[in-house]
């Protein structure tokens, strides 16, 4: 007992770690993947939890098959009366019929067996049809205590639903019953079945239905061979000849099931024949869980790396923006345009050469713009060049988000994270944030204060300081900032002749007020302020695609948990 109770805790544990969404995304064969899962989570809810928690219950038999095969019939037979609704119209079995003696009712009614399924409890007379997503139980005093029928869905079945109820039925059995007919014995479905009865030790018991009187010894023999080539020699088989009924819904004669009967009669009586089916099923079932979490195990890591994937585009979608923007600072477009003309007003108001002769001819242009009433031509400079700065953001932003949303949408992962984010916010990703415009804008103006903070502080020694006074602390940061957007190595090599020939003359002021080391320094600290700024506001652009990835899936720990769990199970799992 005490060894029972440490493997029901390394099974508890087990399924705690199962339970989670381990598959959300369309990765790899995720429709497989998820199809794992629900085995195994049905094979530890349905059989080894309750089993293990009562040893001694009823064996549970599962007639399982083909369709057409005739398991209901088979049940009908054997339970002595109608309990389940055989037919030729298919899918015949709509939902589980569970047969068992009235002593047994209980054990069954509980949910403690296969406890997804709602219990329907229902007398035998014309009712084998049940509600989909119910168990059907019909106590009947003809079939003996310590043992109860399940007639199944067809394995092969045209709802995808009873294929999969089929296939989980069969996982919680202690017992397989399992019906094929002379024509199908040798089909692929029924095999793949059987193969996995043989790799799980589950024990088992085949019979051959409608077996015309002249083939039964060779078609016998025939499905005796093939069990032994598949592994499963020595497997109990059944053959009922084939027999004309009055209709569907008729019995098949005593006398043609008593060999099955009476093999489970004595079955059902026996302790320890009863014991070693359940030791041989369940000490399959477990040892499967060596194997089969691993493998569930590798799945799970599969979908860790396909969701970092989509996590990774999207950072990569941003890097490369941040490429762009910093490609933009370096080929001189920020120089063009409204930027040019106003560097040309700057010039050409004599703002630039005055300096150069006087502080008196500076102070008097400054007077005469405010007299005018015009902005210093040095503000429209800086004005156009914080407009032109933030359409760059502003681009670089746009083609980062059409980047990442044309990736995602290449991958079934990302069309599928898309589809389930909804409409509102997947049609939103496509562009830069409605906000981007006003943040830029405010990073852009915070970097330009940045700019005449580092001029002022250059300019605090003595000397430097008078010659910055005699141009002024923002001129001289206009030219710092055109600076950063003119050459990647400082000063030298200025490429302001595109604003009318006055890069050497505007480097040449600098130098004279910094000094060659000063502007070259003062150059790159300002270009470097601004990438930060600007990288911290693609980042925030890119956790619009990275907070639909945040939190889903298994958690990094899940995969290497399983397997720890598995090998818990393994050596605890000693019957």
């Amino acid at each position: 007992m005490a060894g029972n109770d440490r493997l029901r805790a390394a099974l508890e544990s087990l399924r705690r770690h199962l339970d989670q969404d381990l598959f959300p995304l369309e990765i790899g064969d995720a429709a497989a993947d998820r199809r794992v899962l629900r085995e195994l989570l049905g094979q530890l809810d349905d059989y080894l939890l309750p089993r293990l928690s009562a040893i001694d219950a009823p064996l549970l038999a599962v007639v399982g098959g083909s369709t057409g095969a005739g398991k209901s019939t088979l049940v009908n037979s054997l339970a002595g009366m109608l309990v389940t609704e055989p037919g030729v119209l298919r899918p015949t079995t709509l939902a589980p019929t569970l047969v068992c003696n009235p002593a047994d009712a209980a054990w069954f009614t509980s949910t403690t067996v296969l406890p997804g399924l709602a219990r329907v409890t229902g007398g035998p007379a014309g009712g084998g049809r049940g509600e989909p997503g119910t168990l059907r139980l019909a106590p009947v005093d003809a079939l003996p205590p310590g043992l109860a029928l399940l007639d199944a869905p067809d394995i092969d079945s045209v709802v995808t639903a009873n294929r999969e109820l089929a296939a989980q039925l069969l996982a919680a059995a202690d017992l397989w019953l399992f019906v094929t007919t002379a024509a199908r014995y040798a089909d692929e479905v029924p095999w793949s079945f059987l193969r996995l009865a043989r790799e799980r030790s589950t024990a088992l018991a085949v019979i051959l239905q409608r077996v015309p009187a002249e083939a039964r010894e060779p078609v016998a023999a025939d499905l005796t061979r093939l069990l032994r080539e598949n592994g499963l020699g020595g497997t109990p088989l059944f053959a009922v000849p084939e027999l004309e009924l009055p209709s569907e819904r008729a019995r098949l004669p005593g006398h043609v099931v008593q060999p099955i009967a009476t093999w489970l009669a004595d079955l059902s009586v026996d302790a320890k024949a009863r014991a070693q089916v359940v030791r041989r099923t369940l000490s399959g079932a477990l040892d499967s869980l060596g194997t089969r979490v691993p493998d569930l195990a590798d799945r799970v890591e599969r979908q860790r790396a396909g969701i970092a994937e989509l996590r990774d585009i999207a950072g990569r979608a941003y890097d490369v923006a941040m490429s762009a923007f910093d490609e933009g600072m370096r080929d001189g477009r920020l120089l063009r345009g409204e930027v040019l003309a106003r560097w040309q007003d700057f010039v050409g108001t004599g703002d630039l050469m005055r300096a150069l002769e006087s502080r008196i001819g500076w102070l008097r242009d400054r007077l005469a713009a405010a007299f005018r009433g015009r902005p210093a031509p040095d503000r429209e400079l800086r004005v156009a060049l914080e407009s032109g700065v933030e359409s760059l953001i502003r681009a670089t932003a746009d083609a980062a988000a059409e980047r990442a949303v044309e990736a995602w949408l290449a991958l079934p992962a990302g069309r599928d994270l898309l589809e389930k984010s909804g409409v509102a916010v997947s049609g939103r990703l496509g562009r830069a944030s409605a906000d981007l415009p006003a943040r830029a804008g405010v990073a852009v103006r915070d970097w330009q204060g940045h700019v005449l903070d580092l001029v002022r502080s250059e300019g605090a020694d003595r000397r430097t300081l008078a010659r910055a006074a005699s141009f002024g602390v923002n001129s001289l940061g206009v030219l710092i900032m055109l600076a950063v957007f003119s050459t990647t190595g400082g000063i030298t090599g200025i490429e302001l002749g595109i604003a009318g020939g006055t890069g050497v003359l505007s480097q040449k002021l600098l130098e004279a007020v910094f000094g060659d080391q000063a502007v070259r320094t003062l150059t790159q600290e300002a270009r470097e302020d601004l990438r930060r700024r600007v990288r911290a506001l693609l980042d925030e652009e890119r956790t619009r695609f990275t907070c639909l990835v945040e939190g889903l899936g298994p958690a990094p720990e899940t995969a290497n948990r399983l397997r720890e769990a598995a090998k818990a199970v393994q050596e605890r799992g000693v019957l």
